[in-house]
Parts: structure tokens; C-alpha cells; sequence
């Protein structure tokens, strides 16, 4: 095995056995050396890969947004772009411990030196280019501001999946999204256009056909 890909599988170790621990009791709970021993590495191996456990942190926060990665090639993105984003977290909060984890780490940003919340802001940015097309395309009402949209957006899909985790261990949390959604576009989107938008995502859609 060449020497690049061994050092990979080290650190995806090192990376799933910190998502499994800071999922479980948070950043304050987890300690260096129980990653370690989940991981199976050596302190010299995790700290050639990340200088600290914040920098491990700051790793697994960045690994929410692979959620991304399916709608990169969409030509034109608008408002069902951002029911599948969240429909597509959604489903990896419910498959993938570092995506729990690293929702967990930003929720948890008072155990920080310096906030994580720049992750919310890549969401509300993200959601806002959006929502800026939808709104060109006539798909929100005129009344609506994207921006504070974008941010009613993000605010409520974190409360709908902190209630859910807390209520059934996030069982319900892919029917809690799409009823979250329901009640959006009949409050935003113009009458004529509704028949337009699928709240429980496109991504599920496909998947299930």
C-alpha cells in the first residue's frame, strides 16, 4: 500500500472516530485519548494529520456541507435547490456520524475559542443565491426578502432537527422537514406556482423510483 494512501485511511480513521465521540458526548466529553483508542492510531499519527482537537473539530464541521456535493451541477438553482439541501441534510443527519457530528460541534460553538459561526453563514449565504433566482423567477412573492428568508430558512431547520433528535432520536425528523416546508411555500411562494415545488425533495424522489 503506497505510502500517500495509508496516511488517508489514518486520517478517515482519525476523522470517524472523532465524529463517533463528539456525536455521542460533544466536544467538552470527548477526549484525545479515547479518539485514539476508537481510532486504533498513535498520538504521533494524529497530531502529524491535526494539530488539536479543535483543528479535528473544525475538520468534521466542514463535512456537513458535502450535502453539497449532488446539486454542484445544477444549471439553474432556485427554490427547490434549497428543499433538497435540506432534505438532503436531513437524510445525512440520519446516515452519516460525521454529518451529526459536525451539526452537533456547531450547535455546541460556546465550547470554542472562536465560534464556529461561519457554517451558519455558508448555509444563509448559500440558501440566499438561491432564493435571489427564485425570486427573479417569480417563484416568491413580491413581499418576500430573500435574505431574511434565507435566514428563516436556516433558523428553522435546525430548530425542526434539535426537536426532532430530542423528541425521537431524529425518527421523524425527513416528515418534520417536509411539513416545515409545506408551511414555507404556502406562506412565500405565489398560488399559481405551488404545483411546482416538492417538499420532501427531489433527491428522495429519485431515489426511491
Amino acid at each position: 500500500m503506497a505510502r500517500q494512501e495509508r496516511a488517508e485511511q489514518t486520517r478517515n480513521a482519525i476523522l470517524e472516530a472523532a465524529a463517533s465521540r463528539f456525536d455521542a458526548v460533544g466536544f467538552l466529553g470527548a477526549s484525545l485519548s479515547d479518539i485514539l483508542t476508537e481510532a486504533g492510531v498513535t498520538k504521533g499519527a494524529l497530531y502529524f494529520h491535526f494539530k488539536s482537537k479543535d483543528d479535528l473539530a473544525d475538520a468534521l464541521i466542514d463535512e456537513q456541507f458535502t450535502v453539497w456535493d449532488p446539486l454542484s451541477e445544477i444549471e439553474n438553482p432556485g427554490l427547490q435547490t434549497v428543499i433538497d439541501l435540506t432534505q438532503g441534510m436531513a437524510a445525512s443527519l440520519l446516515s452519516d456520524v460525521r454529518v451529526r457530528a459536525s451539526i452537533r460541534l456547531v450547535i455546541e460553538q460556546g465550547s470554542f475559542i472562536a465560534p464556529a459561526d461561519s457554517a451558519y453563514k455558508r448555509w444563509i449565504d448559500t440558501i440566499h443565491g438561491c432564493l435571489l433566482a427564485a425570486k427573479a423567477a417569480g417563484d416568491l412573492r413580491k413581499e418576500i426578502n430573500p435574505h431574511d428568508l434565507a435566514q428563516f430558512v436556516q433558523a428553522s431547520f435546525t430548530g425542526v432537527q434539535l426537536s426532532s433528535q430530542v423528541m425521537t432520536g431524529r425518527m421523524d425528523l425527513l416528515e418534520r422537514v417536509t411539513f416545515m416546508w409545506n408551511t414555507i411555500l404556502n406562506a412565500v411562494v405565489p398560488p399559481r406556482r405551488l404545483h411546482r415545488f416538492i417538499p420532501e425533495g427531489t433527491l428522495r424522489e429519485h431515489a426511491s423510483v
